[in-house]
């Protein structure tokens, strides 16, 4: 029967910020195959397979996650064993708004920057 599901985050740490791409992978340290996983996200079920890959994760991937590994033994496959995880708990922080501000700014000086480097090689071309 399986036994000791485990979750592991890519990246580590429980904390990521909005728009970050999270990957959990759940295995397990006993157990043969076949072998599945469901996965449930505040104790409802939201995906299957040994990974959940979350792209762009949003505040509304804040919560709990768990992972059950399952498998069934015996020709019949009536004994059914399951392996549920420990939960994993994922806080999404909100990018800061200055963030986007100053990405903003960035942006619009250097395309300044870039206008007066064209127009002061333009006003040395044209004096030769």
């Amino acid at each position: 029967p399986v036994a000791n599901a485990t979750i592991t985050p890519s990246p580590p740490a429980h904390q990521v910020r909005a728009g970050d791409n999270v990957t959990l992978r759940c295995s397990v340290q006993v157990g043969s195959a076949p072998v599945t996983f469901t996965w449930l996200h505040n104790g409802h079920e939201v995906a299957w397979g040994p990974l959940l890959k979350i792209g762009a994760v949003d505040v509304e991937h804040s919560g709990t996650y768990q992972c059950v590994a399952s498998n069934q033994l015996g020709q019949d496959g009536h004994r059914v064993f399951r392996a549920p995880s420990s939960e994993l708990t994922l806080e999404v922080t909100p990018r800061s708004s200055w963030v986007t501000v100053a990405t903003g700014i960035g942006g619009a000086l250097l395309f300044l920057l870039l206008l007066v480097g064209v127009i002061v090689a333009w006003h040395r071309w044209h004096r030769v």
